[in-house]
């Protein structure tokens, strides 16, 4: 008797197996080898290049497949199933094709209430495809995002990581749009330009592209509010040499742990239950010693 037993995700495990060829093209694995020598190259261990060696292949692909994988572990010496491990850990790698530009809309509270999930079923009505598809012309990969990190903000989408700041259901759809015509607009902040998915994915590897090369914007205010009240009020941070001094000095929890050191614990109350004002309903009560 025979026994089969397929080995992969769990049935209840989200998101797609990694699937795809299972190799690359002789020509593709040397252009790709010879990048992710200058990655290993940065790292005192060549495992710690895993990461960027992730978003090198996503670069290629779109995604991760199998042949990605089987490409970072020949790389660094490790087992598929090691690199797989790491891949499925975290969300930026991709397990499914991706669009030319990935739009993740935040639901999280902040974004929500200010119109976030508004915003998402506007998207998926206006492009015809739920969070987690492709549009069927391969611009636009609609995601929902549980928090961009960008509250001062909200509502946020963002579109291949870069910031597309106080959207709304409107704004949004012709955010899209644009996408769609091959019209990217500038973000909001960060980035002067927006990238495609597989550029994006090349510059988190480390191997900036020239011609996707962008000029910082500044910091918005919301961001700096804070800072600027701080400033206003002339409030100052402790300087290092105080909160140095600070933690050389006398440790009052020591010194209050080791003023009772070799004080008896109280007795328990002969009481069961105990009556009111003693010290286990009343902390301010002592047990009588008499």
């Amino acid at each position: 008797m025979s026994v089969f037993l397929e080995l992969g995700q769990r049935p209840d495990e989200p998101g797609p197996p990694i699937h795809g060829p299972k190799s690359y093209p002789a020509d593709v694995e040397a252009r790709l080898a010879a990048d992710a020598q200058k990655i290993i190259a940065r790292y005192p261990q060549s495992r710690s290049a895993l990461l960027p060696l992730l978003h090198l292949v996503q670069s290629e692909d779109g995604c991760l497949t199998s042949a990605g994988i089987a490409f970072c572990a020949s790389q660094l010496g490790l087992t598929d199933a090691e690199v797989t491990a790491v891949a499925t850990f975290y969300s930026m790698y991709r397990r499914t094709p991706t669009g030319d530009y990935l739009v993740g809309v935040c639901t999280n509270t902040l974004c929500a209430i200010m119109g976030g999930d508004a915003i998402l079923d506007a998207l998926q009505d206006h492009l015809g495809i739920h969070a987690g598809e492709t549009t069927d012309d391969g611009r636009v990969t609609l995601e929902h995002v549980e928090c961009n990190a960008a509250c001062d903000y909200a509502p946020v989408v963002m579109v291949n990581w870069e910031f597309y700041d106080n959207q709304t259901p409107s704004s949004a759809r012709e955010l899209v749009d644009a996408l769609r015509r091959g019209e990217p607009p500038a973000p909001t902040r960060g980035a002067s330009s927006l990238c495609t998915f597989r550029q994006t994915a090349r510059v988190l590897a480390g191997l900036a592209d020239p011609a996707a090369a962008t000029t910082q914007t500044a910091t918005g205010a919301a961001t700096l509010a804070g800072l600027r009240v701080a400033k206003e009020r002339g409030m100052t941070a402790p300087s290092p040499d105080a909160a140095s001094a600070g933690q050389q000095g006398t440790n009052d929890t020591a010194v209050a742990a080791d003023s009772v050191r070799n004080q008896a614990a109280p007795a328990p109350s002969t009481e069961v239950p105990p009556k009111p004002g003693k010290p286990e309903t009343d902390p301010d009560a002592t047990e009588s010693k008499s």
